[in-house]
């Protein structure tokens, strides 16, 4: 519980420190006339974003971000999505690069502001969501935790995130909405382990619900809608029992991370399935408001006079290519979706479950 302690406030104090210094968002003023050209949804992130799936080692069009875009295009024809997620980002890598690729810029962060920048006025909507993979490196080869730099790592993944979300919503105008995401609990899996896995599964609970928290105050500081998708997922309804084929009675959120992810399938997964990334669309879509952001409609949807560094493209596959359409991330099953701030002070036998494989090198198959 100490590392606990240290952990939370540390994230919102050190987040909070840097929001003070954080100029506020564009004024109606600034705002360039959007006219009618097309609007713009830019999503950001880690794995959740980019669609990873296990089953086939990459990166897919599943993503809930795809799903999302699709609703939000029913309203908006004429908009288009610019589709940044990398499997394996933090919020260090997200800021400074390393991880994908962006043609023309040098990081996840920068691709989207200089999209920002480009598309003006124009973009509509914005979604975020990273901080799962921050405390891998404090995982040690056994898969206990490094508590010195567990700290650290807290302090400057909130920095991060404030400086993050700052950013993105002092580059939009009054029509962008945004919105970032908690983290589901899928250290709820090891129910299925008998009594040591049911202690565990307790235990975690509080733990990615005081990391959450924090991540949402961060999130609220900047000007971000918080989508619940740790609400979406039930993570703490211990108190509803369901039946679980094979298994038998299961309180609900143990039967909604088996369901909607691949933590309870032989390949001990924590990623969302494609039911999980319909249910995380949902939630982002709650705190949206299906509005384009520019004042006319896009009369020609195909046209784009003006593309960003890395469009996705309205027909053709979401998954990343080397031809600059997308970021490059490669297919990698390395580091795997850890679920939110609060994982950091699970036990470590239980974490070895999620933290024990590596990642490999970006666009290696």
């Amino acid at each position: 519980m100490r590392i606990l302690q240290r952990f939370v406030p540390g994230l919102v104090v050190s987040a909070m420190a840097v929001l003070l210094s954080t100029p506020g968002p564009a004024t109606a003023a600034d705002e360039a006339t959007a006219g009618n050209g097309a609007t713009y949804y830019i999503s950001l992130g880690d794995s959740l974003a980019s669609g990873y799936q296990p089953d086939v080692d990459k990166d897919t069009r599943l993503a809930y971000t795809d799903r999302l875009y699709a609703q939000l295009k029913q309203r908006d024809p004429g908009l288009k999505h610019i589709r940044l997620g990398c499997t394996g980002e933090t919020t260090e890598s997200l800021i400074k690069g390393g991880t994908c690729r962006y043609p023309g810029a040098t990081s996840q962060l920068d691709a989207a502001l200089k999209a920002m920048a480009r598309h003006h006025g124009k973009v509509a909507y914005v979604t975020l969501s990273v901080g799962a993979n921050d405390i891998q490196a404090c995982v040690t080869p056994a898969g206990t935790l490094d508590g010195t730099c567990l700290n650290n790592a807290s302090q400057t993944m909130g920095r991060n995130l404030a400086r993050i979300t700052g950013a993105l919503h002092q580059a939009g105008t009054k029509n962008t909405q945004f919105s970032g995401s908690t983290y589901y609990n899928p250290f709820l899996a090891t129910w299925l382990l008998g009594d040591a896995g049911q202690k565990a599964a307790k235990e975690s609970a509080p733990l990615i619900k005081e990391g959450d928290k924090a991540i949402a105050q961060v999130y609220g500081a900047t000007g971000f809608k918080v989508a619940d998708v740790a609400g979406a997922f039930s993570s703490d309804d211990f108190g509803t029992l369901v039946d679980m084929p094979g298994v038998g009675k299961v309180p609900a959120n143990v039967a909604k991370i088996c369901q909607l992810t691949w933590a309870c399938t032989p390949k001990k997964d924590p990623h969302p399935n494609a039911d999980g990334h319909k249910v995380i669309a949902s939630a982002f879509a709650a705190t949206l408001s299906m509005k384009s952001a520019a004042p006319g409609r896009n009369t020609n949807p195909g046209a784009d006079a003006s593309p960003s560094p890395v469009p996705a493209s309205d027909t053709g596959a979401n998954s990343p290519t080397a031809n600059g359409d997308l970021a490059e991330t490669g297919a990698s099953s390395s580091t795997p979706l850890i679920a939110g701030a609060g994982l950091a002070v699970v036990v470590a036998g239980t974490a070895a479950l999620y933290f024990g494989r590596r990642r490999r090198t970006a666009g290696q198959s």
